[in-house]
């Protein structure tokens, strides 16, 4: 089952949501190599028929929720799906870098235009929780939405912005610095994911995102804590050693989320997934990037210590 948290919601972890799963050998253009560990081994979940199918044959859309029964009503076969119509690796780069875009844009406007103030802190949390709302709203849908993938990167940047400005004032550079070890972190997981030494499989995403979930629940639990005044100078998240240690955890599972987001745009493209698909490709991508960034930006202040 998908993940309703839109921080966790990474399509290809189950048969019932039209990936092919982390086991798979996917080929570009048609399906896996062998069967071993691919719960799509009987057909390619993205697949329809072609005329002259043996209706007696084994049917391969047995474990494929999405497509249709081509046997199911009278008729002849339907065709392929047209090449045209599927997802590439340029139809992910265009949306991302829309995605981003709005992202970046959503951010600037909010540095230029936001004084820091309470009042600009405010419109920071504002505009965060619309954004997890937005996100959430997306991530119950089975089908990507551009409008509201779009909406949520506007948001999301004028979060970004109002707090890259707050860092800033503190903390010089802090953003700039944020951006390039975001960009390292990001570089650094694409080499080691294209060179194959880290293989997404469906264990690797199962250790993973328990990991990922009991860091939350810690997190969440120690909020309360600072909110409640439990925990002094933000418990867990303060900006000492330990703040350091609890935020290079948190840019190391970033990493492991891109790894997921990697092989989600692998095998969507091997498979032939439609081509809306590209939308929740960035739409991962999206939300890995902030994650990673909002941590870094964090971990550069922590270690320029206090002016």
């Amino acid at each position: 089952m998908r993940s309703s948290n839109p921080v966790f919601s990474r399509r290809g972890f189950s048969r019932d949501n039209g990936y092919a799963g982390f086991n798979t050998a996917p080929q570009a253009g048609g399906a896996a190599v062998g069967t071993q560990g691919n719960p799509y081994a009987t057909g390619n979940p993205y697949a329809q028929p072609g005329a002259g199918a043996d209706p007696h044959a084994q049917n391969p859309y047995a474990q494929n929720p999405y497509a249709q029964n081509p046997y199911a009503q009278q008729g002849a076969p339907q065709a392929p799906v047209a090449t045209g119509n599927r997802m590439t690796m340029d139809d992910v780069v265009m949306r991302s870098a829309m995605t981003l875009g709005t992202v970046v844009v959503g951010a600037v406007l909010a540095w230029a235009l936001l004084p820091v103030s309470s009042t600009s802190y405010g419109l920071a949390v504002g505009a965060a929780l619309i954004a997890f709302v937005l996100a959430m709203v997306q991530s119950f849908k089975r089908k990507a939405s551009p409008a509201l993938i779009l909406s949520y990167a506007a948001f999301e940047g004028v979060f970004l912005g109002v707090i890259s400005e707050m860092f800033n004032s503190r903390w010089s550079g802090a953003p700039f610095q944020a951006v390039l070890g975001t960009m390292a972190v990001s570089g650094a997981t694409l080499l080691v994911y294209k060179a194959g030494w880290v293989r997404v499989t469906a264990r690797y995403a199962r250790i993973g995102m328990t990991i990922a979930l009991a860091f939350v629940l810690v997190m969440a639990v120690n909020l309360l804590l600072v909110v409640f005044g439990v925990a002094e100078d933000g418990g867990l998240r303060s900006m000492g050693p330990l703040g350091a240690i609890v935020g290079i955890l948190a840019i190391v599972l970033g990493a492991f989320f891109l790894t997921l987001d990697f092989k989600q745009i692998e095998d969507g493209i091997a498979y032939g997934a439609p081509r809306e698909e590209s939308w929740l490709a960035a739409f991962g991508l999206t939300m890995t990037l902030v994650w990673i960034y909002i941590e870094m930006l964090r971990l550069v202040a922590i270690f320029s210590g206090d002016d």
